[in-house]
């Protein structure tokens, strides 16, 4: 942002090069209320390089600050604030927004470095329900704020396509299964015959011995075990394919945990190499510090998640050698985590640093956690189509005549959908409401399409034309737009930085909010000579909010 640029090669100059120029942009700051002014710099950090009470720091800095586009300069305990020139500021923030466009915002954090993303993964044979919401957009939309930091990114989908679900599953249908029925209805059957075998298997636990037995065999290769398997794998990667397809989300690797079966051994062998690995009743676990041992290899001899995990981040590691490898799984795999990260550090791996286990909360139904064995869930496909035929509803009682209505109403319905889930704090719980999800008023994903639309609209009655006199706007009712533009880099930092998503979501409905109350103050098009230049701010807007909904993995509709 250059307004904030060139406020840090102000404070740069003045502090004579002993802060690095990055820093200091870092740690400039808006104030929280108006008469702060319009940006701050805190001195704290200034206290050990001069040796001076950072109110000192301050008050000196603040007599030595003067520009052009600086209005005055006020030193207010530890912080200097900064009042800019409103009519020049406003015209250098236009101007920048329509230079670069759906690059405005832009953060060089990345610098081409790579980050891996694992996210969604759904466990096969089983529909895609809402409880497979959260992980599939919060990583989707971390994987396009990454992209605008300046990041490379790996978008994995490490499909649940391996386990002991798959011996019980595997016994429910040769024991239960219906050929036919399964082949035309293939997740619908398969779910019934798993909820089926938890349910009998409270009276019988000989079963569960059944479904042990049969993932031993399926990890040994027998023949019926690994064709049905194929099957079910097949079947629910088509199912997939189609919800991803609807939501917009794409991957670069869907290697599921089947993939790693003939790298875990070498991982065992690693871990025996270097003196970690012990043997535990039988069997073999790795002793950590202040956690739970980590169990590598059950009694029987078949592995478990932590295994296939170890082996998957060190393919992903010499495979694409990421600086960063993020993990967006629910808060109830805090300790799996805890221990990977601790045993992939005593292997002696320095890479371990850049892991992180972006965890979430659950959306809950009736204030209990979605079970899919106890069949208590609720399918997204379902979700999505209703929120598309409610979209549909409202431009035919609001708009009738709207073109490519059928592709709008998708856009909104769906965008719905993921922006309700978006606006939350990740590690926030949701309690599942259809009502809410689709509610069209308020802190919701249409209402900022919406906005985006209206601004659209304008633009068009108004025949836009982008001059070099777009910048120069005399309404002091802009400014509350102007602020929260030059604010869209620093949102986008804050968001990756703490891989929350919902900060870019509450800032499209603020810019969004102040827009709209321009709108209501303001005659965009009376028969003034500032036409065009509440119509740059206009189109400045449009720019932002379409680029805002795309790092939430949402469409921008031009006509709603």
């Amino acid at each position: 942002m250059k307004v904030k640029d060139d406020v840090a090669q102000l404070i740069d100059k003045k502090l004579e090069g002993k802060l690095e120029r990055r820093k200091i942009n870092m740690m400039i700051e808006e104030p929280k209320h108006d008469h702060m002014g319009d940006l701050a710099f805190p001195c704290f950090e200034l206290a050990k390089l001069f040796r001076k009470s950072p109110v000192i720091i301050a008050s000196e800095l603040a007599n030595k600050l003067s520009a052009a586009y600086i209005e005055k300069v006020e030193p207010v305990g530890a912080y200097v604030n900064i009042f800019l020139k409103r009519k020049e500021a406003t015209a250098q923030v236009i101007s920048e927004v329509i230079e670069f466009k759906d690059r405005f915002g832009d953060v060089e954090l990345g610098q081409g470095d790579t980050i891996t993303l694992d996210f969604s993964s759904p466990n096969i044979a089983k529909p895609f329900s809402m409880g497979h919401l959260r992980s599939t957009v919060i990583g989707y939309s971390l994987s396009l704020i990454a992209e605008k930091c300046g990041y490379k990114t790996v978008k994995i989908n490490h499909i649940g396509d391996w386990g002991t679900q798959f011996g019980k599953l595997i016994t429910a249908y040769r024991l239960w299964g219906n050929e036919t029925e399964v082949k035309q209805e293939p997740i619908k059957e398969l779910l019934k015959l798993y909820i089926m075998f938890h349910e009998k298997a409270e009276d019988d636990p000989d079963l569960n011995d059944q479904g042990r037995e049969w993932f031993k065999k399926l990890e040994e290769g027998n023949e019926e075990a690994h064709a049905l398997w194929e099957w079910f794998r097949e079947e629910s990667l088509k199912e997939f394919s189609e919800i991803y397809r609807k939501l917009g989300i794409t991957f670069d690797s869907e290697h599921g945990e089947a993939f790693y079966n003939d790298k875990m051994e070498q991982v065992v062998d690693l871990l025996q190499n270097q003196g970690i690995l012990n043997e535990s009743e039988g069997a073999h676990v790795v002793p950590l510090e202040g956690l739970p041992p980590c169990l590598i290899k059950k009694q029987d001899g078949s592995t478990l998640y932590a295994t296939r995990d170890l082996a998957a981040a060190i393919y992903r590691q010499k495979t694409y050698g990421f600086t960063k490898s993020l993990y967006v799984v629910g808060n109830e795999q805090s300790l799996h985590f805890q221990q990977l990260f601790a045993v992939l550090s005593e292997m002696g791996y320095s890479w371990t640093e850049g892991m992180a286990h972006v965890s979430f909360g659950m959306i809950l139904k009736e204030g209990k956690k979605m079970s899919t064995r106890k069949g208590k869930i609720v399918l997204l496909d379902e979700v999505l189509k209703e929120a598309v035929s409610l979209a549909m509803k409202n431009i035919n009682e609001k708009n009738p005549s709207l073109e490519e209505k059928e592709e709008v109403a998708r856009q909104v319905g769906i965008g719905a959908i993921i922006f309700h889930d978006l606006k939350h704090h990740r590690l926030n719980d949701i309690e599942f409401s259809l009502e809410d999800m689709l509610r069209f008023e308020g802190e919701t994903g249409p209402y900022v399409q919406y906005t985006h639309a209206r601004a659209s609209t304008l633009l068009l009655k108004g025949q836009f034309v982008i001059t070099n006199s777009s910048g120069m706007i005399e309404d002091d009712q802009a400014w509350p737009i102007v602020k929260q533009l030059m604010a869209f880099s620093d949102v986008i930092k804050r968001s990756f930085e703490t891989y929350d998503p919902s900060q870019i979501a509450k800032y499209v409905v603020e810019l969004s909010r102040v827009f709209n109350q321009f709108y209501g103050s303001v005659r965009v098009l009376d028969d003034s000579e500032y036409i065009q230049a509440r119509l740059s701010l206009v189109y400045s807007v449009k720019i932002v909010l379409k680029e805002g909904l795309r790092l939430l993995g949402l469409k921008a509709p031009e006509k709603m």
